[in-house]
């Protein structure tokens, strides 16, 4: 008996956070942020703390960070072409990953500095360094008050959200390091602040550049269980297996799905297709899914085995 396939693929519109709404918020966020890595820089050249250069430093890569989360999301409002049938979503994976790996950039280079000042001392003028840094906290944390309100479920979103919470604590130690200089002279304070604040970056950026990584590699998003999708499809009405489940990420917020469906008695109708659709989408998180009706009546080998 010949096999009938039957494809269905369903878009399913998956609701965010108005892209203007972002526009707006990135837009203050990042010229907030531009005004004080000048006065940073600045005033860290003027007191020679390598804690004020490392800081501003870490917020020159942050800023490149939000300016690309930002135009990823721009990007991802295209709509599908025929050379692009899923419009520019994946923008979004591209810039979270490029945004881990000048974090880590950066690291390199404050790290480099801080270790040629214990080698090398200079006195800092603590109480610029203290007045520079309380700006920064203020500004850095008015930062990811604005951006708290976005969703967090977005890699992009949450990695601009966690850098600028990271600064304000980041802010806070050099705080302490200013306060501390202007009444001791424990001038090797200053680089082992700096190594922490790296320290504290790495931590923060690992986990985001590792999901990002694998996202742009079009593995099992972090957020979906592949094996309950699978028992779920195996226990449909009808379905007697499964096989070539495919899962990967469109973007920091989209998931999609390819399925093969064995189904021995025939293709069940649209109606079946559709509940199926909608499960995968409100009960799994897939927001776009074809699924292909067999009969099983021959062996169908995955291409990529």
């Amino acid at each position: 008996m010949e096999t009938h396939h039957h494809h269905h693929d369903h878009c399913s519109g998956h609701h965010h956070a108005s892209p203007a709404n972002h526009g707006r918020v990135f837009a203050l966020v990042i010229i907030l942020n531009m005004l004080f890595v000048g006065v940073e820089l600045t005033f860290g050249f003027i007191a020679h703390s390598t804690a004020l250069l490392a800081d501003a430093s870490h917020n020159i890569s942050d800023v490149l960070g939000l300016i690309l989360s930002w135009s990823a999301f721009a990007l991802a409002q295209r709509k599908p072409s025929k050379h692009y049938t899923y419009g520019l979503r994946s923008s979004t994976i591209l810039a979270a990953l490029t945004n881990g790996m000048l974090l880590l950039v950066a690291c390199g280079a404050i790290a480099m500095e801080a270790v040629q000042r214990f080698s090398q001392p200079v006195n800092v003028a603590g109480m610029t360094v203290t007045w520079v840094a309380s700006a920064g906290l203020l500004i850095n944390g008015l930062s990811a008050l604005l951006l708290m309100k976005s969703n967090q479920h977005d890699i992009n979103l949450r990695a601009a959200f966690l850098h600028m919470l990271a600064d304000a604590a980041v802010s806070m130690a050099v705080v302490i390091v200013g306060l501390a200089l202007t009444y001791t002279d424990w001038v090797w304070l200053d680089p082992s602040i700096s190594l922490l604040i790296v320290l504290v970056i790495l931590i923060g950026t690992w986990g985001l550049l590792k999901e990002a990584f694998k996202l742009s590699m079009s593995a099992v998003p972090s957020n979906i269980n592949a094996v309950a999708i699978d028992d779920y499809l195996k226990q449909l009405p009808g379905v007697s297996d499964t096989h070539d489940l495919h899962i990967w990420g469109l973007s920091t917020t989209e998931n999609a799905l390819t399925v093969h469906l064995v189904m021995p008695n025939g293709h069940p109708g649209d109606e079946f297709i559709d509940l199926v659709i909608a499960e995968l989408k409100h009960d799994f998180s897939v927001h776009h899914a074809t699924l292909q009706i067999e009969l099983g009546t021959t062996e169908h080998a995955c291409a990529l085995s």
